[in-house]
């Protein structure tokens, strides 16, 4: 990614795919950081939550390859001119670092569920082969390894949605309608300067 600043008064927007991707993926990855914390607090409700987590994991999974393919073939719009060269720089490695969390911590989930003798049950009988061999020593360590990146990707993904809610509400310069499904208010606003109305 470059250094590129948009002079525009209008923000340019990500590419129709880039947003669907992006308002899809964002509620499972929330949800699953919900059924992670819940499976600690309640073993009750273990069974069930596990029984969502291992699929919804690998769902994740799928759509942070399918995003990422589509971030390599369609370049991102340009950096708002309110970003200062370090806010950009700090974008630009958060952008990184969340889409190497969302690749990695799924495979450790599922290499940690393998090496456990256990199966990635998916729909009915459909059940995911093993990555990892059956070992409860690397399982121990795959399991350590899955909290520790969980705990990585939640502050990861708290330090984007603050950033988020920092330019939406305080700098108010339409950085979330880059992103946004739903009309642009900057946009109408400016369509409305130009027709006088």
């Amino acid at each position: 990614m470059t250094d590129e600043v948009e002079t525009t008064s209008t923000a340019a927007r990500f590419t129709i795919p880039s947003r669907i991707l992006h308002w899809t993926m964002a509620p499972m990855v929330i949800v699953q950081l919900l059924i992670g914390v819940t499976m600690i607090a309640s073993l009750s409700y273990y069974p069930l939550l596990l029984a969502i987590h291992r699929p919804l994991g690998v769902a994740i999974l799928i759509f942070a390859v399918v995003r990422l393919a589509n971030r390599l073939t369609h370049r991102p719009p340009a950096f708002l001119a309110t970003m200062s060269r370090a806010e950009r720089r700090i974008a630009t490695w958060s952008e990184y670092a969340l889409y190497a969390l969302l690749l990695i911590q799924p495979l450790i989930g599922w290499a940690t569920v393998s090496a456990a003798r256990l199966p990635v049950t998916m729909v009915g009988p459909i059940r995911l082969p093993g990555i990892a061999p059956q070992n409860l020593d690397l399982y121990a360590v795959l399991r350590e390894c899955h909290g520790v990146f969980a705990f990585l990707l939640f502050a990861a993904f708290t330090a984007h949605m603050c950033a988020v809610l920092f330019h939406t509400l305080v700098l108010r310069d339409g950085l979330l309608d880059r992103m946004a499904l739903w009309p642009s208010r900057f946009r109408a606003a400016d369509q409305d300067s130009k027709t006088g109305s």
